[in-house]
């Protein structure tokens, strides 16, 4: 019974290796989807099934699932073909379940089953279709350009391009050229007015084909476009009132006689709506006419008389009226207008003989025939006995009949007493003519024969001529009235005019004067047109210009004198200048008279001139006298004559003194002219500009009438002498000076001196006094004996009003005075301050001020104070220059308008609102003082001060987040408690604990990829650091994370300031942080150990990056266990992450380092040998472990029958092997051959001589039995038992010991062959003959 317990122990375990070694088969990694095109034919390849059995057994694939049925798979070879059309319209994307089977003989087969997703592939199978057939509609046909007339929709199920629908319209009905481009269609299918519609001009009625194309895709494998099927758009155009009617004529005419009574119809006219599909009912109306009111218009458009016709008055307008006809429509039209048309229509009026000739004065062209200007009565001129023929002149006479053609034809004649001397021209005409009345017989119109005459005149009408008296009409003679008779050639009707003409005498006498000479007399100072006679007159008994003389003076003496008036005879003073008696005492003139016929006739003209007082005295000599001042005295005598008659008074002469400033001094004779002096003269008395003389003037005249006088001048000089003192204009001269200015002039001061000679009123000055070397004075004559003095400073002397502001000095005046006496005066000098230092800044007023920023202070900050020591200063403060700084660096005038400084060094806040601490933390104010009044030679400005004003910080910024893009990715696996696993970085433009950032962690939320979000608090915390003025946070873990969730943590992390006064103000930011499970876990095997993959895990990261541009986490470097058959040293851990949070999977890996040439080359290069780890490439271990413990169950219950079973295998095995031995024994007997060297290991087929193994070629230093089950499922048996049953060949037991311990170790040949191999040749040369069975293999032995 032990026996079987141990036999059960031994071969449970060999039965878990047999178990064991049937491994499940293994799809491929790309068994998960698989593309179909939808257009693959039934029957044609889809795919293949493809997996991998280690056990090398015949595998058998099939397909199950709700769409298998699109399948039909060979179960061998695993080729599958499409059995059902596919649809992607219908059905996209399903799932099937593929499986494979192994067929291990003996045991249960191995099933592996996986889900494959096909994913139909959309292919150009449809064409679009029209969601109606049947399309219709109206519009107007004022629809604007551009407007949306209908919208049609097409729907082509298929994907992309081949779904993209595309309209077009293939033609338009009727098809003419303007309708092509009528319509166009938008991509959406909206069909859109492409030109103006027309009712009446166009179409009322558009059929549009369209079409509906897809964008063109592939289908069995070639691009085509499929296009729907036409349909049609029907478009009926509805017509709108939008056109004005039309008249049917395009002119209308017609005639209608002058006498038509009124409502007499003259025409009609017509018009129609031009809008056919609505035909409106017109309204008729006259709108304008030339001659309004003739005519009228009825409701069906005849126009009828409306009032009384007159040709005659229509000769300007052609005899025609025209009235404008406007037809209007009932109805307005669509701009709520009345839609009208207007046409003239031309009436024509004709004649009938209705009107007799009339007569009128004008000439033609230039009358106007109106009633108002017909004539009766004319008056016309002719002289006497004109030629025959001759027209009487200034008679205008037109006569005119309005009749037209025969009626208006007339016969012209004379009538009455007087016909016979006179005729008419013309005797006929028609319209109208001009009438010339002329002169038939000469001898009747005779001025002088006939005074008076009546004539007796047609119809109680008549006129009489009067011969009229020189004095009312002159040379005319009033003929008697003429009759001039116009009669109608057709009615006999007539009209008579009375022309009355006047006859004109002729000149025939010589005129005459009624004495031969005249005596007349003349003062000699007549004026110009003096009238020397009007009473000298000729006589003519002609009228007219032939009774009309004219005076004229015949050349001789005194005709350049006197003149006479051509008309009235008057002889007048021509030239006064030339009438002089003293010159020419008498005059001989010639009169002539002229009458208008150029006949004449003289007299004598006798003229004396009368004397007059008209000759002044005159004056003979000169006078100039010199006499000395106070003793000379004046004896002059005045010589002069008068021209005039002697012995009259006009000649006797008067000598008086004109009164003057010094005529009281002197006396003249009046009959002598003797002038003296009445006293002693003074030379100072007189005018200093008249230089010493006195002009006195004598009236020297005559007694007639009227007086003529001559005035002459008397010049006295008085000479002068020395009498007279210096005087100064004032006793006390003030004058002022400003200090520091040398050379400058002080002042001026005059004295004078009476004397009238500069001999004798010259000046000079001397200055005295304390002080008096400061100045020096300068002497000047001026004129009439003035003298100036100019005080001035030295050039090299300026005045300190500081050390003396005053002088007290004198003057003296004095003349070349023999007794030496002189004048004098004082003089007061003040010196006058001098605005000459400049100002200073108070450094007191310039310290510091400090302003919040942002709107906090207003109004005044600080007061600057400046100072002067002038005593007139007039201070402004002015601001020079305005420095901005940050943190000591100058921003340019960002702060410039802030602050403003007055005038008197206040300094305001200019902009509150403005001032930023952020950009300008020190505002400095160069500011300076201006003296105003300081004299421009000297310094006005202080120098520079500078008022420094900080700005104090407030909390007005939020804190923000600086932008980073960086994207992070949690690995849970590597990502340990406390460590950072992301970062913000954040600014806050405050200073201090107003710009301090506290970062918090706001809220955590997880969202898994299904899109459902979870709350997590606590498993993250922010820590804050600042670096280089940012404040950076820094996200770490506070606890493990779950490595089997999927999703995105969003973390939204708070910055918050921390004022010390006011509220914080914060910002918020959230970030996501992309977890990437385990499934993404790749592992690389090298080929080194992993201290040499770790020295070179930058370069393999670097090569990593660069074919798969993700960023590389690295897990792990570990070698891989030397039991292990993987190819590799050690393995590398890491994930492949994209900076949106996906990661790659070992297949993607695989592909992107295929595809990048130089990254491959460069990994083989660092030892990478295989991507992936060999369990990967095994069958799924729990799946195998399932399957080996329902084996063991159904094996455990025949574990009897197999203990049995192996028993007796073992044993028959055992004594087969003995015969074996005892046959290689005999064949050693009989063979040549060397046996081995060195003896094999019991039980095994190693060799202890050099500790190797010929055919694993593995080092001896770990033997690993137990992992050489791969050779033979027998190396596990233990053979111990043979160890006691060794065959004991002494030979070759000898030869053996005799061996060195550690010769080399000879191929282990099979022993049996190697027996037989080694047998002798016969002596006949042949071998015996021998076979070699490769199932019989004694090398265990």
């Amino acid at each position: 019974m032990m026996a079987w317990l141990w036999l059960s122990c031994f071969l449970f375990p060999t039965l878990m290796v047999s178990v064991a070694a049937n491994v499940a088969p293994v799809f491929s990694g790309n068994m998960t989807r698989v593309n179909l095109p939808e257009d693959l034919p039934v029957g044609a390849e889809a795919f293949w099934l493809v997996a991998q059995d280690r056990d090398q057994d015949p595998l058998t694939y099939g397909i199950s699932g709700q769409f298998a049925y699109f399948f039909t798979v060979t179960p061998a070879t695993g080729e599958v073909k499409l059995a059902s059309p596919l649809d992607y319209e219908t059905l996209y994307l399903f799932a099937i379940t593929i499986s494979v089977s192994d067929g291990s003989p003996g045991l249960s087969y191995l099933q592996v089953q996986k889900e494959m997703h096909v994913i139909v592939e959309d292919r150009n199978d449809n064409a679009p279709v029209f969601q109606n057939t049947g399309f219709s509609t109206k519009i107007n046909e004022t629809l604007p350009v551009g407007s949306l007339v209908f919208s049609v929709v097409a729907k082509d199920p298929d994907s992309e391009s081949a779904g993209a629908v595309v309209y077009s319209i293939q033609a338009v009905i009727p098809s003419t050229g303007d309708s092509q481009h009528l319509f166009r269609i938008l991509p959406n299918g909206s069909i859109i007015l492409n030109g103006n519609l027309s009712y009446n001009n166009k179409s009322a009625f558009y059929q549009l084909e369209l079409e509906a194309c897809d964008s063109g895709g592939i289908y069995n494998n070639s691009f085509i476009t499929q296009c729907s099927s036409p349909v049609f758009l029907s478009i009926s155009v509805v017509d709108q009132p939008d056109l004005d009617p039309q008249f049917i004529r395009e002119f209308y005419s017609a005639s209608v006689a002058e006498d038509a009574p009124q409502g007499t119809p003259v025409l009609k006219v017509e018009a129609v709506d031009s809008d056919r599909g609505i035909n409106s009912q017109m309204i008729y109306s006259i709108s304008n006419s030339t001659r309004p009111g003739l005519f009228d218009i009825r409701p069906d458009g005849v126009i009828t008389v409306n009032g009384s016709l007159d040709r005659e008055q229509l000769l300007e307008e052609d005899e025609e009226v025209k009235v404008q006809v406007t037809a209007t429509e009932t109805h307005q039209n669509i701009y709520g207008q009345d839609a009208k048309v207007s046409i003239w229509v031309t009436l024509r009026v004709t004649d009938v003989n209705d009107h007799k000739p009339e007569f009128y004065n004008c000439s033609l062209p230039a009358c106007t025939f109106t009633p108002q200007d017909t004539q009766v009565n004319f008056t016309g001129y002719v002289d006497e006995h004109a030629s025959t023929r001759i027209p009487i002149d200034d008679l205008t006479m037109v006569v005119y009949d309005p009749d037209k053609g025969s009626n208006g034809t007339f016969l012209l004649s004379t009538r009455g007493p007087d016909a016979e001397a006179f005729s008419v021209s013309p005797e006929r005409a028609a319209g109208s003519v001009d009438v010339q009345v002329l002169v038939r017989a000469p001898a009747l119109v005779d001025y002088e024969r006939q005074t008076v005459m009546l004539v007796q005149v047609r119809g109680a009408l008549g006129c009489r001529g009067v011969r009229s008296t020189g004095a009312l009409v002159p040379m005319l003679l009033l003929f008697p009235c003429l009759q001039v008779v116009a009669t109608d050639s057709v009615s006999g009707n007539f009209s008579v005019a009375l022309v009355t003409i006047h006859i004109r005498d002729v000149n025939d006498h010589r005129p005459t004067f009624t004495h031969s000479l005249y005596n007349l007399s003349i003062s000699e100072n007549s004026p110009d047109g003096t009238v020397v006679t009007n009473s000298i007159h000729a006589f003519d008994p002609d009228t007219g210009d032939g009774g009309r003389i004219t005076y004229s003076l015949l050349p001789g003496n005194g005709a350049d004198v006197f003149e006479v008036d051509p008309d009235s005879g008057t002889v007048t003073v021509r030239n006064s200048e030339l009438l002089d008696r003293e010159k020419e005492a008498v005059y001989y003139l010639t009169l002539q008279a002229t009458d208008g016929g150029k006949l004449s006739t003289s007299t004598t003209l006798h003229i004396i001139l009368l004397d007059v007082n008209d000759n002044p005295p005159v004056v003979t000599g000169s006078y100039n006298i010199f006499v000395q001042e106070e003793e000379g005295n004046v004896f002059v005598t005045i010589q002069a004559h008068d021209n005039d008659q002697p012995d009259t008074n006009n000649s006797h002469l008067h000598f008086s003194l004109l009164p003057g400033p010094y005529s009281h001094n002197f006396s003249v004779d009046p009959d002598k002219g003797i002038l003296r002096n009445q006293g002693p003269l003074d030379r100072e008395a007189i005018e200093p500009a008249l230089g010493g003389q006195i002009v006195l003037t004598v009236l020297v005249a005559d007694c007639g009438v009227p007086v003529l006088s001559t005035e002459v001048n008397i010049t006295i000089n008085v000479e002068d002498i020395n009498d007279n003192l210096p005087v100064f204009n004032q006793s006390i001269y003030s004058f002022s000076v400003k200090e520091r200015d040398p050379g400058e002039l002080v002042g001026v001061l005059k004295a004078w001196d009476a004397d009238q000679t500069e001999a004798n009123n010259r000046i000079s000055f001397s200055l005295s006094g304390s002080g008096a070397n400061n100045f020096v004075l300068r002497g000047s004559m001026l004129e009439a004996g003035w003298a100036e003095g100019r005080l001035w400073l030295p050039s090299d002397v300026s005045l300190d009003y500081e050390t003396q502001p005053f002088f007290n000095l004198t003057v003296s005046a004095e003349n070349p005075d023999p007794q030496g006496r002189e004048a004098t005066a004082e003089i007061l000098v003040a010196v006058e301050d001098v605005n000459d230092e400049p100002p200073t800044l108070d450094s007191a007023s310039l310290r510091g001020v400090r302003v919040a920023e942002n709107g906090s202070q207003h109004g005044l900050v600080a007061e600057v104070v400046a100072r002067d020591v002038d005593t007139m200063a007039q201070l402004e403060i002015q601001l020079v220059n305005v420095i901005c700084t940050k943190a000591g660096v100058n921003v340019g005038s960002l702060c410039r308008g802030w602050f403003s400084v007055s005038a008197n060094g206040s300094v305001f806040i200019n902009q509150s609102e403005a001032i930023d601490y952020e950009t300008c933390d020190l505002v400095t104010l160069v500011v300076r003082a201006c003296d105003l009044t300081t004299d421009l030679r000297f310094q006005a400005y202080s120098d520079n001060g500078s008022l420094a004003i900080t700005i104090e910080d407030t909390n007005d910024n939020k804190p923000y987040f600086l932008p980073d893009n960086k994207t992070f990715v949690i690995i849970p696996e590597l990502v340990v408690p406390n460590q950072q696993v992301a970062s913000v970085q954040a600014k806050d433009d405050d200073s201090g604990n107003n710009g301090a950032i506290l970062f918090s962690i706001f809220q955590v939320d997880f969202i898994a990829k299904d899109g459902t979000t979870t709350p997590f608090q606590g498993f993250f915390r922010v820590s804050t650091s600042l670096e280089a003025n940012v404040f950076i946070g820094n996200i770490e873990l506070v606890t493990n994370l779950d490595s089997t969730l999927q999703g995105t943590y969003q973390v939204t992390v708070q910055a918050r300031d921390r004022p010390s006064v006011g509220p914080a103000q914060e910002a918020i930011i959230t970030l996501n942080l992309f977890t990437v499970d385990q499934s993404y876990r790749v592992r690389l095997q090298f080929s080194m150990n992993k201290e040499e993959v770790g020295a070179n895990v930058e370069e393999i990261t670097a090569a990593l990056i660069q074919a798969t541009r993700t960023t590389v986490y690295v897990v792990s470097i570990q070698d891989i266990e030397s039991m292990t058959r993987a190819r590799g040293r050690s393995y590398l851990d890491a994930y492949f992450v994209f900076s949106n949070g996906s990661a790659l999977t070992l297949d993607e890996l695989s592909v992107m380092i295929r595809n990048d040439q130089d990254s491959l080359t460069r990994l083989l290069q660092l030892g990478l040998v295989v991507l992936g780890s060999q369990e990967s490439q095994e069958s799924d271990l729990p799946k195998l472990l399932s399957s080996v413990i329902i084996g063991l169950g159904v094996a455990l219950l025949l574990v009897i029958v197999i203990m049995t079973v192996a028993l007796v295998c073992t044993r028959k095995s055992y004594h087969r092997k003995l015969r074996a031995m005892k046959a290689a024994k005999e064949a050693r007997r009989t063979a040549a051959g060397v046996m081995p060297s060195a003896s094999a290991i019991p039980g095994t087929n190693m060799y202890t001589t050099e500790r190797a193994n010929p055919m694993l070629n593995l080092p001896t230093k770990d033997l690993n039995f137990e992992s050489l089950s791969s050779s033979s499922d027998l190396d596990h048996m233990s053979l111990n038992s043979l160890d006691d049953n060794s065959v004991d060949l002494e030979k070759d037991k000898q030869e053996t010991k005799k061996e060195p311990l550690h010769s080399p170790v000879e191929p282990d040949t099979e022993p049996l062959g190697a027996v037989l191999s080694g047998r002798k040749v016969d002596t006949d040369g042949q071998q015996e003959l021998s076979f070699t069975n490769a199932g019989l293999d004694t090398t265990d032995l």
